[in-house]
């Protein structure tokens, strides 16, 4: 199996390491690689790697160079390069992204987009006119309606 050696050789180095018991919360931003085994909340931005270990809690808007996640995810990640999910991992979000790998075991609730993975201009998904665009409205129907 050659995802450990992969793993191995795009981490690195580990620059900073955020460990179990830990808690964060606020907006991080970092160059080199990341590594979170406790519980971040926020925001996320960077051009390098960050990987969430496994027993890490992740509630962030993440927009990154490369993610490999071990641990639970919750918010949307934007990844230049590329997103790894490996068992035990959770991810709760949208995944933008041009190079994804989710493995078996892996709980992933959200949408993912590849092609053209944003649009550089307005930071929205690119149009792909394939299976990601959303289902136009049943007929009758008027769209989101406020309770009263």
């Amino acid at each position: 199996m050659t995802a450990p050696a992969r793993r191995e050789g795009l981490v690195g180095e580990i620059n900073t390491l955020l460990g179990r018991g830990a808690a964060f919360e606020g907006k991080l931003t970092f160059e080199g690689t990341v590594r979170v085994d406790g519980k971040l909340k926020g925001e996320v931005f960077s051009d390098d790697v960050l990987v969430v270990g496994e027993g890490a809690y992740v509630e962030a808007e993440i927009d990154i160079g490369e993610i490999i996640i071990q641990g639970t995810v919750v918010g949307n990640i934007r990844a230049k390069r590329g997103i790894e999910v490996h068992a035990p991992g959770r991810v709760k979000g949208d995944l933008y992204t041009p190079s994804l790998q989710i493995d078996k075991g892996v709980i992933f609730e959200g949408r993912s987009f590849m092609e053209g993975a944003t649009n550089t201009k307005t930071g929205a998904p690119a149009p792909s006119g394939g299976g990601a665009a959303a289902a136009p409205a049943a007929k009758g129907d008027k769209g989101p309606q406020s309770v009263k």
